[in-house]
């Protein structure tokens, strides 16, 4: 819904996607049927030739799912989204969409494990070449760029390090070789980053994370720029079938609400929590672009409206046996109390976990250490509970890796 009476980001959070619906409900409500019901044969055949707009089969769209789809699309200021039943459904779908055997793909080599498994292993497997680069790097990634490159895919802030990197000169690289800018703006939402502002042709999300914000839905969306590309990305996603149900996008509608009330507390939360971090004589390292220490912290400050609650860290591994920190990282996994020991991120309650065993275990320990994962590196999705209560048992668990450490 384009609404000429929201003009701050926070109202659009509570009203966008909120259209006219039968009896004036305030809420969208749940259309959870598989088909609709025509008012005749002609009506039907309409629909079906594009002639009318309305609705035929959930599959192909649904208004509960259309209602979450035009609110991030709104909050990004994209032309239309494309709700998907996962984020790395959102993923394939934009493979799936835009290149096809004998294509180039340049992606972050600090990238969601899967995605960087996708590409190693699926599309590869159907001719699709891809180059895996730092693309805080942009020297990297002009290098990386050949005469088949169709696709620029770039996650920033990069899953897991945190590195970013510069949207606007990506998206000239991109566009000055015929191709397109994908960003992943799962780890900031549309609150603090608008990729498309800064020339991205295609935006995507895990709805799992920050939009939802509840960890009670797995979703993906897709939003693209003009109408052309989503035509283009109906029609794959119809085809391949990964949409998204009705009741996980009213959840994550409704999620939406206080997305921005919700990022204001995770970022507030973060920059505590990482300068505690970067004090602790059992980190070595701490990952956070609110800190001045992260080598793009000008950057961050150019193209973000926040550094967001997502902060990675290493720790010390010289005590151990080994001395790559894993040891470390597993102590401290086993230590936590309140952060909860789980993959995901961007709900209301700390999560924790260590990369290089969990979410990106898969990707190889040489394509971790390329993409700058090292075995101590511990990941931190910072929750919205008191910040002193986060510290304090980050506190204690990092007091047991140290005593850990004592007895090797």
């Amino acid at each position: 819904m384009k609404n000429n009476k929201m003009t701050e980001f926070e109202t659009k959070c509570v009203h966008s996607g909120v259209d006219e619906f039968e009896y004036g409900s305030v809420v969208p409500p749940i259309y959870q049927t598989s088909t609709f019901k025509f008012k005749n044969a002609r009506h039907g055949a309409a629909l079906f030739a594009g002639e009318e707009k309305g609705y035929i089969y959930t599959r192909m769209l649904n208004p509960t799912v259309e209602a979450l789809e035009n609110s991030i699309a709104e909050l990004e200021g994209g032309f239309k989204g494309l709700g998907c039943a996962s984020g790395m459904a959102a993923v394939h779908t934009v493979f799936a969409s835009l290149v096809q055997a004998g294509d180039h793909v340049v992606c972050s080599t600090a990238v969601y494990g899967p995605t960087n498994t996708l590409l190693s292993t699926i599309m590869k497997k159907f001719g699709v070449e891809t180059s895996f680069v730092d693309t805080s790097d942009l020297k990297a990634v002009k290098n990386a760029v050949r005469p088949n490159t169709k696709i620029f895919y770039v996650e920033t802030p990069g899953n897991p390090t945190l590195s970013i990197s510069d949207i606007a000169a990506i998206a000239g690289i991109a566009h000055k070789s015929n191709s397109l800018l994908v960003v992943d703006n799962t780890f900031l939402s549309p609150v603090l980053q608008k990729p498309i502002d800064f020339g991205a042709d295609i935006v995507l999300h895990s709805l799992t994370k920050f939009l939802n914000g509840h960890a009670d839905v797995v979703g993906g969306i897709v939003v693209v720029k003009v109408e052309e590309m989503y035509k283009l990305f109906r029609k794959t996603l119809n085809q391949t079938g990964g949409v998204i149900d009705p009741f996980n996008s009213f959840l994550v509608h409704r999620g939406i609400k206080t997305l921005s009330l919700r990022m204001q507390r995770h970022c507030e939360n973060a920059i505590k929590v990482a300068e505690f971090l970067e004090s602790h004589p059992a980190v070595k390292r701490v990952y956070y672009p609110g800190l001045a220490s992260h080598p793009q912290f000008e950057l961050a400050k150019k193209q973000q409206l926040g550094a967001g609650g997502m902060i990675s860290f290493e720790l010390e591994g010289n005590s151990f046996d080994s001395s790559d920190g894993f040891e470390a990282g597993q102590a401290l996994m086993n230590s936590v109390q309140l952060c909860q020991l789980a993959v995901s991120l961007g709900g209301v309650e700390s999560l924790i976990q260590h990369p290089a065993s969990m979410t990106h275990y898969t990707m190889g320990k040489q394509a971790r250490e390329t993409a700058g994962i090292s075995e101590g590196l511990v990941r931190l999705s910072v929750g919205i509970e008191n910040v002193n209560d986060i510290i304090d048992d980050l506190e204690q668990a990092l007091e047991k890796v140290r005593q850990a450490a004592s007895v090797f």
